[in-house]
């Protein structure tokens, strides 16, 4: 039963990655610089943002230690740091940031929650299953050693981006600026450019079919909308805003 639903929630993970992907480029989710001030049915930010990833902490948990009686060393690593993560994504970052007034459409809270929850499960089955992560070995193979230092680079850029970020309205100016200073220097969308980086990292690390696909779902989601944030940074700031940066991939996109 659980092996059917395992295969079932990685085909809906592949189909939805390909869905969001394809409607990015035509719709921009209302929420951050793009919300609406219209719009009737949201919540209050923070609420949105904790409801939707919180899915991501019990899913991966409970799937990873009720499927499996063993785990080897490797498996329980990539669970802390998934957990270490989401932590921060989830709780740590919300919590950081300014602006009370912000809203979050509930339709962007309930996608949120059933794709964490399906990615979770997905992770937590693959963590807890793959037979290379069962073994102590698969610390000095190249894979793993490689998606360490990748994922260390991507939470680096990701982290510092996210400072500078939050550090725009550190004096209560509760609108947006010109982000400088870290990735910013070479991309518009420093966070989500990090963000890429640390699940490609964390893929390589695990060495699954699930890693790979949030991989894929991660480019699907952010890549759209980087684009959207660049022009807007380009149309909002057309003398001030460095027109050397791109919007997500250095000197490329």
């Amino acid at each position: 039963m659980l092996t059917e639903l395992y295969h079932g929630a990685t085909i809906f993970l592949i189909l939805l990655a390909v869905v969001t992907f394809i409607s990015g480029f035509w719709f921009t989710n209302p929420y951050g610089r793009f919300a609406k001030p219209d719009e009737k049915f949201t919540a209050p930010a923070k609420m949105g943002w904790l409801i939707f990833e919180c899915p991501q902490w019990w899913a991966f948990t409970v799937t990873f230690w009720t499927v499996a009686h063993h785990h080897g060393a490797p498996a329980v690593v990539l669970y802390v740091l998934w957990q270490c993560h989401y932590l921060y994504r989830g709780l740590v970052y919300p919590l950081s940031r300014k602006g009370s007034g912000k809203r979050f459409p509930y339709s962007g809270i309930a996608f949120g929650f059933v794709f964490n929850a399906v990615n979770g499960f997905a992770n937590g089955y693959a963590v807890a299953f793959a037979s290379h992560l069962q073994s102590a070995a698969w610390f000095s193979d190249p894979r793993f050693l490689l998606g360490v230092a990748v994922a260390v680079v991507g939470w680096i850029v990701n982290f510092q981006a996210d400072r500078i970020l939050i550090n725009l309205r550190a004096d209560g100016f509760d609108g947006y600026r010109i982000p400088y200073g870290g990735a910013f220097r070479w991309v518009s969308a420093a966070n989500y450019f990090g963000e890429i980086i640390l699940w490609a990292g964390w893929a390589l690390m695990a060495w699954t079919l699930p890693g790979l696909i949030f991989v894929l779902f991660s480019i699907a989601n952010l890549l759209p909308r980087a684009l959207s944030i660049h022009r807007w940074y380009r149309e909002t700031f057309p003398d001030e805003y460095p027109r050397e940066r791109k919007a997500i991939v250095p000197g490329l996109l």
